[in-house]
């Protein structure tokens, strides 16, 4: 990062946590999961679940997240999951962050070897950084030599004060791909929280000045 802007923060839902989501919180949250339902198939499809978020974490590890957040929840309508990460991106020298550079970077290509059907290259405002490229879709990513799993994502670009060439991606994915709308919706209300910080404290505004970061 610039040597103003050193730290970003982002501001994380109650119900989410900063942890390894093979540990002990995931496994609770998991036999509350499977002790919710005698239906055979919907206990496959948690346990499915479950194995998706170690996967999705530890490729998250690998590929040099700076960030990574998670939520398993369970509500009267079922289990909610949805993974957070953000990823220290340096495009080469004299190259855009681009969407093949992206998917390079943080191994976020298709499984099927082509870009989603639904995939949305948009600009955002995000409030205290400023108009950023977005990139939505639902993606098919290989986690394993045999496991492919369907992923709602929404990839957001941050470009580092003081630079040209350094990004931090905020990424969001979550497979419960019935709840497209509220997922893209909740993803797009944390990401809108992102700001840069200096070691103070002090927020780097979008015109490069100072504000108390909250």
């Amino acid at each position: 990062m610039s040597t103003a802007a050193r730290r970003f923060v982002l501001d994380i839902p109650d119900l989410w946590n900063q942890l390894d989501l093979t540990g002990e919180d995931l496994a609770q949250v998991r036999a509350r999961a499977l002790a919710s339902t005698r239906d055979p198939l919907e206990k496959a499809r948690i346990n499915d679940m479950f194995r998706q978020g170690r996967e999705v974490t530890r490729a998250a590890r690998r590929h040099g997240a700076v960030l990574a957040v998670g939520t398993a929840t369970m509500y009267p309508e079922g289990l909610f999951m949805a993974y957070g990460m953000v990823f220290a991106v340096t495009t080469p020298q004299g190259e855009e962050l681009t969407l093949p550079v992206l998917s390079a970077r943080l191994g976020v290509s298709s499984a099927t070897g082509s870009a989603p059907k639904d995939r949305v290259i948009t600009s955002v405002d995000v409030p205290h950084v400023g108009t950023v490229a977005r990139v939505t879709g639902t993606e098919v990513t290989r986690l394993t030599g045999d496991i492919d799993v369907k992923l709602l994502t929404m990839h957001t670009m941050m470009p580092v004060p003081g630079t040209t060439e350094d990004f931090l991606v905020v990424t969001f994915a979550s497979p419960n791909l019935p709840l497209k709308s509220e997922a893209y919706d909740l993803f797009d209300a944390i990401t809108s929280t992102f700001r840069f910080v200096t070691d103070d404290g002090v927020q780097v505004t979008r015109d490069g000045g100072g504000g108390v970061a909250a």
